[in-house]
């Protein structure tokens, strides 16, 4: 498995696949109004939620590959700002493209060797093991935007 394989694989993901989830992040978060992206149905999180939450772990990975520490925790994955404006949800929007590209590229440019090392902590698994991590919780959380979606429908 090479970095230009597992890149391809989250560009599908994040900005113009079709073929796994006939759809992608792109197509799903862009064009909807700041009031669609916090709709709440019963007790589901919103799809702004869902956007942030995926984010920051791929920002959280981004920091490491940048050569930083790995700063992020599980309990505050969901502690988005309010979102109270279209300017609020571009700004989400824009950041998690940009992010996203970042992190493609940082994989993009992954060989073996690196894929195999040990990911900030030996417990932690490899860096494939994290990326192929975050490729499933993207699927997952594309899913449920989806499904939230038709429910405003």
């Amino acid at each position: 498995m090479t970095g230009k394989y597992l890149a391809a694989r989250l560009t599908e993901v994040f900005l113009n696949g079709q073929w796994i989830a006939q759809t992608n992040y792109k197509e799903q978060l862009t064009n909807i109004t700041w009031q669609q992206a916090i709709y709440k149905q019963r007790n589901l999180n919103s799809i702004a939620a869902l956007a942030f939450h995926v984010n920051y772990y791929i920002k959280g990975l981004n920091q490491v590959f940048a050569g930083g520490n790995l700063d992020i925790k599980d309990a505050y994955s969901f502690d988005m700002p309010p979102v109270k404006s279209q300017t609020d949800w571009d700004n989400i929007v824009d950041g998690f493209f940009i992010d996203a590209r970042t992190f493609i590229k940082h994989i993009e440019q992954m060989d073996e060797q690196q894929l195999n090392k040990s990911f900030v902590k030996t417990e932690y698994g490899s860096y494939l093991r994290n990326i192929e991590a975050q490729l499933e919780h993207a699927y997952y959380h594309l899913g449920q935007i989806v499904l939230i979606k038709k429910l405003m429908a």
